[in-house]
């Protein structure tokens, strides 16, 4: 848990994004349809659309609500604003406004918040801080909303889930930075603006194997356990580019990053530290790794197995795979 040497807010700071319209060079305003905007997911899917015009700014309205102690809270502080920040890692874009109180008590605030197409290259993070002068000094951050939304500038179906960037590659006979791995049945490719997954389709048998739908009960059988074992690849993979891509504060303390890389790690400390809040377990990781933590890196490693292992599903697959085999080995038998 983050310690602050000033009194904080506590209770929740709601807020959504209410609407969002585009604009196209020399175009009036137009409303985005509603189903590009998804409240459950929290994102706003603003992707290329055949129904929609070539936009170069975007206005997404916001409304938020403060608890009543912000705004009753005597002298504790002062001058209480509330602020959302849009930021998106990959161009270091950050865009901010003040919401507005549009109630006499002052609770409840609204906004608007503009950004440029071409600030924005992929997913940007919307989230509400609430800032006040404590003790005399101005600007401090007593509460930030627990919720963030997303702004999707290349999907166009609002969801937080994307699907893997999967391609069929001849690792021996392609690009020579594949050459290297060309004994290997895939490998994972972090680098990008999102993973992806390269299948050796010089691997022998495999890119038949992988490809097809058919097949008799074994190969379907060991189609499955190969498919959950590249997602288990890909979940440890991610984790591992995602901590290596940690924000420092200067107190040292740990910051979830933006993208793809914060939302790996949200799924998956909850099974590396299933003791921890994420904070604690983003901080224990990262001690990990630097090597300032009683329980090395090293140590680390089953956790981040096990956690990969269940997001891809490997006990229930093997599990079906054994008793599967099992009943192939007694008809085979009969």
């Amino acid at each position: 848990m983050k310690v602050y040497p000033y009194r904080r807010l506590t209770g929740n700071v709601s807020w959504r994004v209410v609407s969002a319209q585009l604009k196209a060079e020399g175009e009036p305003w137009e409303d985005v349809e509603s189903k590009y905007l998804s409240t459950i997911e929290r994102v706003v899917a603003l992707g290329p659309n055949d129904d929609r015009p070539d936009w170069v700014q975007a206005r997404l309205r916001l409304r938020a609500e403060l608890p009543a102690k912000a705004v009753n809270s005597g002298d504790t502080w002062q001058d209480v604003r509330v602020v959302a920040v849009l930021t998106e890692r990959a161009t270091n874009t950050r865009t901010a406004v003040e919401l507005s109180p549009v109630a006499a008590d002052g609770r409840e605030l609204t906004g608007e918040l503009y950004l440029h197409r071409c600030d924005l290259l992929d997913r940007a993070t919307l989230a509400v801080h609430v800032v006040a002068t404590v003790d005399g000094v101005r600007g401090r951050v007593i509460s930030t909303s627990d919720v963030e939304w997303f702004v999707d500038v290349i999907e166009t179906a609002p969801s937080l889930a994307r699907e893997l960037d999967v391609k069929l590659l001849g690792f021996d006979s392609g690009a020579s930075r594949l050459r290297r791995f060309k004994d290997s049945p895939w490998v994972v490719d972090t680098t990008g603006r999102l993973p992806a997954v390269r299948v050796n389709t010089d691997f022998d048998g495999l890119e038949g194997l992988m490809g097809g739908d058919g097949g008799n009960g074994a190969e379907k059988t060991v189609r499955e356990l190969l498919l959950t074992q590249m997602c288990s690849d890909v979940w440890t993979a991610v984790f591992h580019s995602a901590v290596g891509d940690l924000e420092i504060e200067e107190d040292g303390t740990p910051l979830f990053p933006h993208g793809w890389q914060g939302e790996v790690l949200r799924a998956m400390l909850p099974d590396v530290y299933p003791d921890r809040d994420p904070e604690d377990a983003l901080r224990e990781v990262h001690a990990a790794r630097m090597g300032s933590s009683a329980a090395g890196w090293g140590e680390l490693q089953p956790r981040i197995h096990f956690a990969a292992s269940k997001r891809a599903g490997v006990p229930r697959t093997l599990s079906t795979t054994i008793r599967d085999l099992e009943r192939l080995t007694q008809g085979d038998d009969a």
